[in-house]
């Protein structure tokens, strides 16, 4: 099946038993840590689900912050379309693998600048953030990273009523919120 071969990036803000059993059920698991700011609680839950990801044998990224990405020895970090900072030189001593989010062609550029090796192109299908002249759709998401030249990830309203869609986009990789509950 084509969706066991795709790595799967996965936003969480915390861990419960029902996440940790459907995230053992999937295999190509990354995780992405969801928290606006860090304060004792945030940090507490990013240790909880560090212990599980090392446990586990899965990366995890933060989103947004790279000193604390950096300070917390995460595997990575998730730059937002909103993320405009560039910086250079940290990211490329420490290796730490950088994914960036897009909407469009210009936000590509930008996270190319930003060192990113996956880039995210979403909103791919109607979710509750975006409008429905918002969302992509294949057909748009193939036109506008068919000329990409870095990994593409599809983000953005995947569930388990459309998932078998992702098979006819061009991606290795895909992510979600929502699809983690629903397993």
């Amino acid at each position: 099946m084509l969706l066991n071969k795709l790595i799967k990036y996965i936003f969480i803000n915390r861990l419960n038993e029902k996440i940790k059993q459907n995230i053992k059920k999937i295999n190509n698991v990354r995780i992405i840590f969801n928290c606006s700011n860090f304060n004792k609680t945030s940090i507490d839950e990013y240790l909880k689900i560090k212990k599980f990801c090392k446990k586990n044998n899965i990366s995890l990224y933060i989103i947004d912050n790279y000193k604390i990405a950096f300070k917390m020895n995460a595997d990575g970090i998730f730059l937002s379309s909103a993320n405009r900072r560039i910086v250079f030189g940290e990211f490329l001593k420490k290796k730490i693998n950088i994914i960036g989010s897009a909407h469009n062609q210009i936000e590509y550029y930008f996270k190319k600048l930003q060192y990113c090796k996956t880039i995210t192109l979403s909103p791919l299908f109607l979710n509750s953030k975006y409008s429905k002249n918002q969302i992509l759709g294949p057909t748009r998401f193939n036109l506008i990273s068919r000329n990409w030249k870095t990994e593409i990830c599809a983000l953005g309203g995947i569930t388990k009523k459309n998932i078998n869609n992702i098979g006819i986009i061009k991606v290795k990789n895909i992510a979600f919120l929502r699809l983690i509950e629903e397993l």
